[in-house]
């Protein structure tokens, strides 16, 4: 059995590559076509060219990897149906389960390295190839990116960076921290030359702290012989780095961390900005689950194409994949628009095709391609009811999303006990 899985691995692994390989050199040239001329104008060497087009190709990589995987998946079960070697395994007593284990381990794999582009390299890498293609691949602009402003609500702290900064947002120079207190009157000033985030605490060098009263004005610091060390530490500076690279880049390349924590910080973003976010983090954290998911829609439609037509199951799972893509796209909208609320518009596209994936290994493509569009059909009227209660009637928008949820609620139940009862 360890043999067989061996050999179905490799077979898998082949066309996987081979798939990965082609879509990414095809968005790679594309992405030539426009940048070619400025990148030999500015010169730059192989590994920062490298790294750019990691870095570029990195926000792409959770939509890439599920086409690979769905086209690997297909050849392989096709070409193993083909010659019937699927049909001499199970003659031998062995079950499409054991059969698919091998291509479904390595789908978890795939996924395992979708969420470490996602939360590991694509925030830092994929930000610095937006600011390199800024710079006109510049590489020194980029790696030393000019001054900012970071704003911490939650501790009542406003920086402000005049001089540079590096990539990673741990060094400054020329930077100034206004301290509030909770009331919103000044507490404190300090000025520095350098900052420099060392062992998770923030030092300043050559610092001058101006302290305030609470009316305003300019008073003699309680602590001067603290205040004239050349080099200082802030503990109670609980800004981080990463946070301050979030909030002056562009928060869709950021880690689930990144906006999560980005979230608890800004307490103040309005309402619209909150739920945007909150979606894009949840979406971003289940979107490794696209590449088992849509293995399992692709095993026995490859299995159906090696017995009967190419084309019927490469078209059957062609037109679950972009129905999977179209239904994440559509909660998506409608979460961005506040129809249906963030968590569950991003849980949702992948409960419903994780049922559809498993029901279409038991079941045909025409049953499978039904339970579909009841899918669609009871998103649908959950989201016509909460938009009528909460406009209509005017009800609150928890309760109006509850009473509206319960009526699919009540029809997926009474047609997963009618599928049991079959």
């Amino acid at each position: 059995m360890r043999i067989l899985s061996r050999y179905i691995f490799r077979e898998f692994l082949v066309p996987l590559g081979y798939c990965l390989v082609g879509f990414v050199a095809i968005y790679v040239l594309f992405e030539l076509f426009g940048s070619f001329s400025r990148i030999m104008d500015a010169g730059i060497r192989f590994p920062v060219a490298a790294r750019y087009f990691a870095g570029y190709l990195s926000p792409f990589f959770h939509y890439l990897a599920p086409a690979a995987l769905m086209l690997a998946t297909l050849y392989t079960m096709w070409n193993l149906s083909r010659h019937s070697e699927v049909t001499a395994m199970r003659a031998s007593g062995i079950s499409l389960p054991a059969i698919a284990r091998p291509i479904v381990f390595a789908s978890m794999l795939v996924a395992g390295l979708v969420a470490w582009v996602n939360e590991s390299y694509m925030p830092r890498n994929a930000q610095w190839a937006v600011r390199l293609r800024a710079a006109k691949f510049d590489g020194e602009e980029a790696f030393s990116a000019a001054g900012f402003s970071y704003s911490n609500s939650q501790g009542h702290r406003i920086w402000t960076v005049k001089g540079s900064r590096n990539d990673r947002c741990s060094a400054f120079s020329d930077v100034a921290v206004a301290v509030n207190r909770p009331s919103g009157e000044r507490e404190m000033t300090i000025t520095a030359d350098n900052a420099r985030y060392l062992d998770g605490e923030w030092w300043f060098f050559n610092p001058k702290v101006q302290h305030y009263s609470t009316d305003g004005r300019p008073v003699a610091s309680p602590t001067p012989d603290v205040d004239a060390l050349p080099l200082r530490a802030f503990p109670l500076f609980d800004e981080k780095p990463d946070d301050m690279a979030v909030q002056n880049g562009d928060i869709r390349y950021g880690s689930v961390r990144d906006k999560l924590r980005h979230l608890d910080k800004n307490r103040d973003l309005n309402a619209e900005t909150r739920r945007d976010i909150k979606y894009d983090a949840w979406a971003q954290a289940l979107s490794p689950l696209v590449c088992v998911l849509i293995t399992l829609i692709a095993i026995p439609a490859g299995m159906a194409s090696g017995r009967q037509s190419v084309f019927l199951g490469v078209v059957g799972a062609l037109f679950l994949f972009f129905a999977y893509e179209a239904f994440i796209v559509g909660m998506m909208i409608m979460a961005k628009t506040a129809l249906v609320p963030p968590i569950p518009a991003a849980i949702l596209p992948h409960a419903a095709f994780f049922v559809l994936g498993v029901f279409h290994c038991a079941r045909s493509m025409k049953a499978t391609i039904w339970l579909l569009v009841a899918f669609v059909a009871l998103t649908a009227a959950y989201v016509a009811s909460a938009s009528y209660l909460q406009s209509r009637i005017g009800m609150d928008y928890a309760m109006s999303h509850s009473l509206a949820g319960t009526l699919p609620a009540l029809v997926a139940l009474v047609c997963a006990l009618r599928f049991r009862s079959n």
